[in-house]
């Protein structure tokens, strides 16, 4: 039996994906990852897999078992929209999924990595995930997360160009907003999904930014989110079509307001929508990101056919069958 790495593996949409290939039954699943003090375990408590390793164990174990792995999901990183070491963030985001990269040419490894919708900045060059080098050159990220996942995407686009992306199979992946069931350890950089729901399951209001935009009611800024079981199909897909290479989306192509989230979450616990509009910091009013929505064709085009979840019944089955249990876990 072949053996599955998940970098990343213990984190929100890795455990998500670890949990979906072990219900294959088709792979050893060896997780990368650290676990610290809190509470990030209990993502896959459930689940029994090969092995887990610690990152810096990660060049050694490739070494010694790359004859038998069939592909690598590189989903670990520094997440955080809001960190501020820059270097802790390009040595995680940027330096060892270069090192990875060059470890799976040399050894004609196959390679899906985690890029992010965040190097689409304010989305003021569209979210159009071409990898035309000229194009990507005039993306501007806003945090220092985006920009490590937009060198990366650059570094691939730039081999790619030169005919030096020789991997059996390479995918990068533009996550847009995922929400679902194991996010919970992510603190305050859960999905608006996530920080919502208590609130209302709890009998409170939803609090919502006011718009400051005049395009844009209260509650009416726009995000494109996706549910985390259909990110986990798409990548099961791309493990049984290793034909397919490329930098691709992966969101639904529909954003949906704030208020549609918000009275998506209410039908859920079967109460009456109770939405307040909080004013926004001062130091986001000016930066603030009104719509994200990302564009899926190319996907499609790579023979990609299966819908994605409705708004209203992503969120029905995130409350009803893991917010509202007393084990909210996958």
């Amino acid at each position: 039996m072949k053996t599955i790495l998940v970098t990343g593996g213990g984190g929100f949409i890795g455990s998500n994906l670890v949990a979906a290939l072990l219900e294959r039954g088709t792979h050893h699943i060896v997780v990368c990852d650290t676990f610290g003090d809190h509470d990030k375990w209990r993502n896959l408590r459930k689940h029994f897999f090969a092995e887990i390793i610690m990152p810096e164990q990660l060049f050694d174990w490739l070494e010694g078992n790359h004859p038998q792995l069939d592909v690598i999901y590189h989903l670990g990183s520094i997440s955080s929209t809001v960190e501020k070491n820059l270097d802790l963030i390009l040595r995680h985001n940027f330096s060892l999924s270069l090192q990875l990269w060059r470890w799976c040419v040399a050894h004609g490894a196959r390679l899906i990595y985690a890029s992010a919708a965040a190097t689409y900045g304010g989305g003021e060059n569209g979210f159009d995930d071409s990898i035309d080098l000229a194009y990507m050159k005039n993306l501007k990220p806003l945090s220092g997360y985006g920009w490590s996942k937009h060198l990366f995407d650059m570094h691939v686009a730039t081999a790619f160009a030169r005919g030096e992306a020789k991997l059996p199979q390479w995918v990068g992946l533009k996550f847009f907003n995922s929400y679902g069931p194991n996010e919970y350890h992510k603190d305050d950089q859960k999905s608006v999904i996530a920080k919502m729901a208590p609130q209302a399951i709890q009998g409170a209001a939803v609090r919502l930014f006011k718009s400051y935009d005049k395009k844009y009611p209260d509650g009416g800024q726009k995000r494109d989110v996706i549910y985390v079981k259909d990110t986990v199909r798409v990548m099961l897909w791309l493990l049984d079509h290793p034909g397919v290479s490329g930098l691709f989306n992966l969101g639904t192509g529909q954003a949906r307001t704030f208020n549609d989230m918000a009275k998506a979450i209410f039908s859920a616990i079967e109460r009456k929508p109770n939405i307040h509009y909080i004013d926004m910091p001062e130091g986001l009013v000016h930066n603030y990101q009104y719509i994200t929505e990302a564009k899926m064709d190319r996907l499609r085009a790579a023979g990609y056919t299966e819908p994605f979840t409705p708004l209203e019944a992503g969120i029905k089955d995130f409350v009803q069958n893991y917010l509202v249990k007393d084990d909210p876990y996958l």
